[in-house]
């Protein structure tokens, strides 16, 4: 692979941009909401998901600046896509219209359709070198299940529940559960697509499988 320098400064941009509108959200809700609380702030699955988003940018960035993609790369930013898709979508469906600690508009913009959307773009324009296997892809499915677990028993703890889909004290356990299964589902189905579509293009295989000639696709297994 050789060195995207182009590609690099797009994922550094967009890096940049993404922690800057994590960060200053944070300071503006510290500073000026009372009652705002750093745990509930980062307890958000949008907060979490533009975290990982901007770091596998960066990242991301550093490794197409030299020309490499290591396989472990390519599994976080199928990981980073998943779940800024489900982000993107989750927001644009469930909670557009509802309170959830964006009160600054260019940041909601950034972080529930900008960054979604560029994470995205940057996977289909330069899809993975090896194939990821969907059984590999459902990894990626243990950050959201965690999430819904910790909010779940955090909630009752602290009185307060990030978003209103996953709160029973107003719909019930059994709205939660349906809510929930919904989303797996989805987040199921992102993940199904995203390891189908590196199958979309030739890619030189890994040198540890690679055979002594001709070009193949190698899927990535989990051991």
């Amino acid at each position: 692979m050789t060195a995207n320098r182009g590609l690099a400064l797009f994922r550094f941009w967009f890096a940049l941009l993404g922690f800057v509108a994590v960060l200053f959200q944070f300071l503006h809700l510290m500073q000026n909401v009372p009652g705002a609380k750093a745990g509930n702030y980062f307890s958000y699955f949008t907060i979490e998901s533009n975290i990982i988003a901007f770091v596998t940018l960066g990242i991301a960035g550093w490794f197409a600046w030299k020309g490499e993609s290591p396989r472990w790369l390519e599994l976080l930013r199928g990981a980073a896509t998943v779940y800024m898709t489900i982000t993107g979508i989750t927001y644009s469906l469930l909670l557009s219209d509802i309170d959830v600690n964006t009160p600054i508009p260019w940041i909601n913009v950034v972080l529930h359709y900008t960054v979604p959307t560029i994470i995205v773009i940057d996977w289909l324009v330069d899809l993975p070198k090896t194939r990821i296997s969907i059984r590999t892809s459902l990894l990626w499915l243990a950050f959201p299940l965690l999430y819904l677990v910790y909010s779940l028993v955090r909630g009752p703890i602290v009185d307060w529940y990030p978003y209103p889909f996953l709160d029973p004290r107003s719909s019930g356990y059994g709205t939660v559960a349906v809510m929930s299964v919904l989303i797996a589902v989805a987040a199921f189905a992102f993940a199904v697509v995203a390891a189908l579509s590196t199958k979309l293009q030739d890619t030189v295989p890994h040198p540890a499988t690679a055979p002594a000639t001709g070009r193949h696709r190698v899927p990535i297994e989990t051991p």
